[in-house]
């Protein structure tokens, strides 16, 4: 089975496999037969001359789809980065024989631009503003405290990075302030090696490197001296891949605060979560945490302290507000107090700004300060973001559209051209099946997912949406074979198949078939990469 990599959130489109009508995991004389028999099916010679040229037009097509397809390297860079693989530059020869490798080259050429932005500066950094409500009832004001990190990275070379940072933290009168350096360097691509100094509350220096063990598994040693009074600190971490989702981890700290921490996360596509346990010579906890994503934008989160310094429960979730933006807040309870936190990321940006509502557990407390936030949330999504969103949503719909639409109506003309190249053979193998009582189908649209899963409810956008949908029940005809079946395989942008095209560039697009299988009425109706096989009786209606 082929590796797939993709650094943007749609999967690959892998159309050529569409155009070929072909599963990405189809042997290399499955790649052949396809191959023979749609160039026989759109060979000009086999045309009559008003149709010549459409043919030749798709016969090329079906020509370039098979010359990437039949060659190896090509087909495992196509797979890995699509198209934009094919045409980055990247060399191909016999050294490059594994994805890793493919990989490893192609990313090389992306940072040959980044290259010549050695002193390029990435900035990141948290504020934290402590705020007390029950101090500024008393008249004492509302800031209990406050705290800075900023961290500026910027590349020397290709192997070597800095790393310059600082923080500043004020609590009542008194405050103190620290500025560290980092010095990383990529020693091999299994090792690196780090050089660390710290000058303020926390004077000292160190070293730390790090090493790939195997696929799964690597590991990091650490050594460090204080120059306030010249104790030593030394730190050794493993982590090991437990799955493709799971990880794990064992660290170990000898020094003034000696300790050893068991630590395992998950991460999956709608969830995340994490645990550790800590055995201190001064303290001993654990802590967990689980975030669901139940959208794109939005997620919820659940975490837990407990041990010999805290005891506290967060309940709470988050918003994606922009590309870059995020906002959350959630609300914790301990034996430190009731808290609201809320919190703005932006890029690599933080701020933090946890209030203490109450010092003592009061039921009643506890209970407003959870149930008033929430209520309140709801109201406003329901009456305020939601009727907002929709109507960004709408507009940035019609300004893509706008946009798109040359591209959107030559795609249109081309899928035209290719139906009435295939409306013989689809209308012979339609009149087969309608007299073997076999499978015909009666009506197919593709195209935006609003429209299609809502189209008996969005009547006030009906004609807006309607242009963002083509019928595609000719060429799903075609494809149905002898044996009175239909398949589309998983993972294969449908917008690829001969017959079809993007008629909303950025928009989710989805599938609907009607059909008709031995006297009965069916529908289905499947995402872009999902896999279409029908006719089934869980489609009946």
């Amino acid at each position: 089975m082929r590796e797939d990599s993709n650094n943007n959130d749609e999967p690959p489109k892998r159309e050529l496999y569409a155009l070929l009508h072909i599963s990405p995991q189809a042997s290399d004389e499955e790649i052949r037969k396809a191959y023979r028999q749609w160039a026989q099916i759109y060979h000009p010679d086999k045309q009559s001359p008003q149709m010549k040229d459409v043919a030749t037009e798709n016969f090329q097509r079906i020509c370039e789809a098979y010359e990437i397809l039949s060659d190896a390297n090509k087909r495992q860079i196509y797979d890995i980065y699509g198209m934009e693989g094919l045409t980055s530059g990247l060399e191909l020869g016999p050294k490059l024989d594994r994805v890793e490798e493919i990989k490893q080259e192609l990313e090389r050429l992306r940072r040959q631009k980044q290259d010549s932005k050695v002193l390029t500066l990435l900035p990141s950094g948290v504020i934290l503003a402590n705020l007390s409500l029950p101090q500024f009832l008393n008249g004492d004001g509302i800031m209990r405290g406050m705290s800075m990190t900023s961290e500026v990275q910027s590349q020397l070379s290709k192997r070597s990075l800095i790393a310059v940072g600082g923080n500043l933290a004020v609590t009542g009168e008194s405050g103190g302030a620290a500025t560290t350096a980092v010095l990383r360097h990529q020693i091999s691509s299994a090792s690196t090696i780090e050089f660390m100094a710290s000058a303020g509350l926390q004077s000292l220096i160190g070293v730390q490197t790090s090493r790939q063990l195997s696929a799964n598994a690597n590991a990091t040693m650490g050594l460090s001296m204080s120059l306030r009074d010249g104790s030593i600190n030394l730190t050794n971490a493993w982590t090991r891949q437990m799955s493709e989702s799971t990880s794990g981890n064992i660290e170990l700290s000898l020094g003034e605060d000696s300790s050893i921490s068991v630590g395992w996360r998950k991460k999956e596509e709608k969830m995340s979560a994490a645990g550790v346990i800590k055995i201190g010579t001064s303290a001993v906890g654990a802590s967990a945490h689980y975030t669901r994503h139940f959208s794109t934008k939005s997620h919820g989160r659940v975490a837990a302290k407990v041990g010999s310094r805290a005891l506290e429960i967060e309940v709470g979730g988050g918003r994606k507000i922009s590309k870059f933006s995020t906002v959350r807040m959630l609300y914790a309870i301990g034996i430190q107090g009731i808290f609201w936190r809320f919190e703005f990321h932006r890029g690599g940006q933080k701020l933090v700004i946890p209030i203490l509502l109450s010092s003592h557990l009061n039921v009643a407390t506890a209970a407003g300060a959870f149930i008033i936030p929430t209520s309140l949330y709801f109201v406003l999504k329901s009456c305020v973001f939601k009727p907002y969103y929709l109507k960004r949503e709408k507009q940035k719909a019609m300004e893509i559209m706008d946009r798109t639409q040359a591209e959107v109506q030559q795609a249109r003309a081309l899928a035209e051209k290719a139906q009435r190249l295939l409306e013989n053979v689809a209308n012979r193998k339609r009149s087969q099946q309608v007299e073997t009582g076999g499978l015909v189908i009666i009506e197919a649209k593709y195209g935006n997912q609003n429209f299609l899963k809502n189209r008996f409810q969005l009547e006030d956008q009906k004609d807006e949406l309607a242009v963002q949908v083509i019928d595609v029940t000719l060429p799903l005809n075609f494809l149905v074979n002898d044996s009175g079946q239909l398949k589309l395989h998983e993972g294969v942008k449908k917008s690829g198949i001969m017959g079809f095209c993007d008629p909303c560039p950025g928009e989710s697009k989805r599938l609907l078939v009607e059909y008709t299988y031995g006297g009965n009425r069916y529908e289905v109706e499947v995402d872009d990469y999902e896999e279409l096989l029908i006719p089934q009786e869980a489609h009946r209606i």
